[in-house]
């Protein structure tokens, strides 16, 4: 997969790129991520890529010209990608959306500053408008480096064991239940019997109950999406209410 991300401030994405899971998703050519100056696309000798709001107000506004250069030469590079402005007025990111956009070839990603981009930009050059949440940033950097880091985890071959992909939080539409390793006992805090017993149906049981006692408790707004049986809703249900499982 192939990511574009365009932003005044390149230099922002070259150490958190540089560890971890991203490094050697990169290192092993699962991803590409190409971080691109919008000043390389602006005209004039002083490189501005905004200017004063028109109808007067605080702020500036980021120009329309250098943006779409920027998304029309790198649509060219990038086929296919859909194009994304990070903008706390978008769609809330989540593991659901994550999916859905790792499953094309590539993102390119618009890092909006200031009091945002021209109207135009958002409206005749990007695809769809993502917010990793309900409060504001000083730019779109940080929201590129979470969708970046979560859609590259979802990429074949990136994580060790595929499986992890697919039994964290949010991905069963559920928190993931607890865990536990060495040693079995500290200082009187013991690991749950189930999980040293070796029977594997009931330590997924217990995985599923616990599942859903840590969501019903901390997140009950996902309660209704999550697929529950008859049985298990009602269990969620007495945890909601206050009540013991």
């Amino acid at each position: 997969m192939r990511f574009d991300i365009i932003s005044i401030f390149p230099e922002m994405f070259e150490s958190p790129f540089a560890a971890s899971i991203i490094r050697r998703a990169v290192d092993s050519g699962a991803v590409a991520i190409h971080t691109h100056n919008l000043r390389d696309w602006t005209e004039d000798r002083h490189h501005i890529t905004d200017d004063y709001p028109y109808g007067g107000g605080p702020g500036m506004v980021m120009k329309v010209e250098p943006l779409a250069r920027a998304v029309e030469a790198l649509r060219e590079k990038n086929p296919g990608a859909p194009v994304a402005l990070l903008t706390p007025q978008g769609t809330p990111f989540n593991q659901t959306m994550a999916r859905a956009l790792a499953a094309n070839p590539g993102l390119i990603l618009v890092c909006g500053r200031y009091e945002g981009v021209d109207e135009r930009v958002r409206a005749h050059y990007c695809d769809l408008e993502i917010s990793i949440g309900d409060y504001v940033l000083t730019g779109g950097e940080l929201p590129a480096m979470v969708v970046v880091d979560a859609l590259t985890r979802l990429v074949p071959g990136v994580l060790g064991t595929p499986e992890s992909a697919d039994d964290e939080s949010h991905s069963t539409g559920l928190l993931e239940y607890p865990h536990y390793t060495r040693p079995a006992e500290f200082k009187g805090l013991r690991v749950p019997d189930i999980l040293l017993s070796g029977d594997h149906a009931k330590i997924e049981d217990w995985r599923r109950a616990q599942a859903i006692i840590r969501t019903a408790r901390r997140r009950p707004d996902l309660i209704s999406r999550a697929g529950l049986t008859d049985a298990e809703r009602l269990m969620a249900e007495k945890i909601i209410r206050g009540e013991e499982p």
